[in-house]
């Protein structure tokens, strides 16, 4: 892998919503690489709650402080949009050991389809280890404050869309 590929970090995911501790991995990320891309994939078969373009925008508000991160949606293979990037590095966060299985069969499959890139694991602070995207939406579905665990904007936009749903 040549050194400029490392440089270029790809953290994916389906930011449904966006939470605390995703903000968190960001910020230990970000001095490691030069850049790093927050791929919020589409990913229809989640059915995910918050459409695409309010994840990435609001994945963009909560990031904005960074000067070197992106966001991008997309809505393709992971190994298509990260080999169109050139990046390197695959950015995922461990919250608990019961994460591993999964994540390590998704850097499996990965390392299978784009052998030149390397899978990085990062665990958040303490404060986020509990944080869940699907959590944070139950909660905030029963009415209840997400506002510790979300960027204000994200509780605001969840906020909004129960209300439309219930219209």
């Amino acid at each position: 892998m040549s050194l400029a590929r490392t440089r270029i970090a790809v953290y994916p995911g389906t930011f449904d919503p966006i939470t605390n501790g995703h903000v968190d991995l960001v910020e230990r990320a970000a001095p490691l690489f030069e850049k790093i891309v927050v791929g919020v994939a589409e990913s229809p078969a989640k059915r995910p709650t918050l459409d695409l373009d309010l994840r990435v925008r609001l994945a963009r508000e909560a990031l904005a402080a960074y000067g070197n991160i992106e966001v991008r949606g997309f809505n393709s293979l992971l190994a298509h949009f990260v080999r169109d990037l050139g990046a390197g590095v695959l950015l995922r966060g461990l919250r608990a050991v019961s994460d591993f299985e999964y994540e390590f069969q998704l850097a499996s499959m990965n390392r299978h389809l784009i052998p030149e890139v390397e899978t990085l694991f990062l665990t958040p602070a303490e404060q986020y280890g509990f944080i869940s995207s699907s959590l944070v939406r139950e909660i905030s579905r029963l009415g209840g404050d997400v506002s510790a665990f979300v960027p204000a904007a994200v509780a605001e936009a969840l906020q909004a869309e129960w209300q439309r749903t219930d219209a």
